[in-house]
Formats: structure tokens, sequence, C-alpha cells
């Protein structure tokens, strides 16, 4: 059940200062930033699919669970917002693919998709389900299902029906989503924890 004393993982390592809360957003905001461009182009190119395997995922969800709702999207939507300017931030954007013209390609959806499972795990956090690696895993894959399911749905409306949509989109990453899943429902608890020891 959800209380007010209830905190989110950030807010345990760095305690709210109400003087410079929004100092602290800001630095918070561009970490996530700068942690969702590296992760997004440590990745993997499969020559059968338009859209590669990266590390972007395993970003959002950590962001996600450890930022909470209103912390979270404003770090996706500061990062969509510098893709949207032309940066190279994308794991496929470059200085000729960019912008808005990128982020309507392959990987639209599943930008959209980023927005709903922060929502979504920013919820499960304040009810503690972060604590508990099996409760956290759980949520995790209603994560992924959530960054999923419009990233498919607008392959299918970009390419068309027809076309392999499930096996370019969906089957080439489940088992590297699938640790990385396992990475992000152990590694929360375990933070968790040793906050626990350091201040017992």
């Amino acid at each position: 059940m959800y209380t007010n004393s209830n905190k989110l993982l950030i807010e345990a390592i760095w305690t709210p200062n109400q003087d410079i809360i929004w100092i602290q957003r800001m630095v918070l905001v561009a970490v996530g930033i700068a942690f969702l461009i590296i992760a997004a182009k440590i990745k993997l190119i499969l020559p059968f699919s338009p859209v590669p395997v990266t590390l972007g995922t395993f970003a959002v969800l950590t962001i996600g669970t450890t930022y909470g709702q209103r912390l979270g999207l404003m770090t996706i939507f500061g990062y969509l917002l510098i893709g949207m300017l032309g940066f190279d931030v994308f794991a496929n954007s470059s200085a000729e693919a960019n912008g808005l013209t990128y982020m309507l390609g392959g990987t639209g959806g599943y930008l959209i998709g980023y927005c709903f499972a922060v929502i979504a795990l920013g919820f499960i956090a304040k009810l503690n389900w972060d604590k508990n690696i099996f409760k956290l895993g759980a949520a995790l894959v209603f994560a992924n299902i959530l960054i999923y399911a419009p990233g498919l749905l607008w392959l299918g409306q970009l390419y068309g029906w027809d076309q392999p949509i499930i096996a370019w989109g969906l089957t080439p990453f489940i088992i590297g989503d699938l640790l990385k899943l396992a990475l992000t429902a152990s590694l929360i608890p375990l933070i968790w924890k040793l906050i626990g020891k350091a201040r017992s």
C-alpha cells in the first residue's frame, strides 16, 4: 500500500532539499539524459531488422524505477526534445539521419513506449515493489510490454502488416531484454539493501 513515507530510490540516495530542489532536479535530469544517450549508442546492428539491439531499454527501466513518474518523464521528454532538435542521441541517428524524421522511423513507436514504461515503473516504485526482486521483475516485464506494444504497432503501420513485424521488432531482442530485465531487477533491490545497511 502507498504511504507518504515511501521514497523513491533517488530520494534515498540524494535527499531532496527544498532550498535547491530545482537544481537537484536539473542535475538528475541531465545525468539521466546522458545515461540514455550513452546506453542508446551501445548497440548491436541486426542485418535483418530495422531496429538495433541497444542498452536503451535498460536505461529506461532503471530511470523509471529510480526516478519515479515525474522526474522520469522529465528526463525522457528532455532526451526526446534533444533528439527532435537534431542532435545525435538515438541508436542509429547521425549527422545525416536525425531529428523528427529519424524519430518517425522504425524506432519511433519504441520511443513513445519509453514514456509509458516510465509512468508504470514510477507508480510501482511508490508501492515499494522496487525493493523486492520478484515484484520488480514482474513490473519490468509489464514495462517491456508497454515499450514493445507501440513499437510493433508503429512498425506495422510504417512498413505494412505483410512484413515480418514480430521477427523484426520483437523476437531478436527477447534474450537481450531478459538479461537487461534481470540485471535491473537484481540491481535496484540490492542498492536498497546497501542503503539500509549503511544507515542502520
